[in-house]
């Protein structure tokens, strides 16, 4: 697979950041999945910090009115599906957004969490707990967490090698 089609295929594994794929492009050809996640991973772990911010940027609030609208990417929408995010109560919803916006205003972009397999309860207990970190250790577990979701969306179109 060229470059091109290589883009063109896993473009979108980073949300809203085909730079990423462009990048780990670069490493091909792939010796296994986990060669080409770790050529994934060492794209964002090398991007330049304003790079990496608009990476971070990009998620879309969890259980947020473009979710609720059907504004966000298939793979988010069936993450946030998956986690029960799109049947909140009105008051869940009601928190959700309270905190979404508690932690934009305190870190300056959206609560990333690698949402596969958590419930309703495990996210809203991650919120809490993150929103007392300092913006460097939140920066670096947001980054963290989009290296997981990056892990299970290349998992998931990639079959196993082996």
């Amino acid at each position: 697979m060229g470059p091109e089609r290589f883009v063109l295929c896993f473009g979108d594994i980073a949300e809203h950041a085909a730079w990423v794929a462009q990048a780990a492009a670069r490493a091909r050809p792939f010796a296994s999945r986990d060669a080409m996640i770790a050529a994934f991973a060492t794209a964002v772990r090398e991007a330049e910090p304003d790079r990496q911010l608009d990476l971070l940027r990009s998620h879309p609030d969890l259980a947020g009115k473009a979710a609720r609208a059907g504004e966000i990417t298939a793979d988010s929408r069936r993450e946030q599906s998956g986690a029960g995010l799109d049947s909140l109560d009105a008051e869940e919803f009601t928190r959700f957004t309270m905190l979404n916006e508690r932690y934009r205003r305190t870190f300056g972009f959206p609560f990333i969490l690698a949402v596969k397999g958590a419930t309703k309860q495990r996210i809203l207990a991650a919120f809490e707990s993150r929103l007392g970190n300092s913006p460097d250790a939140e920066r670096a577990t947001a980054l963290s967490q989009v290296l997981c979701i990056i892990r299970f969306r290349i998992e998931e179109r990639v079959l196993h090698d082996g």
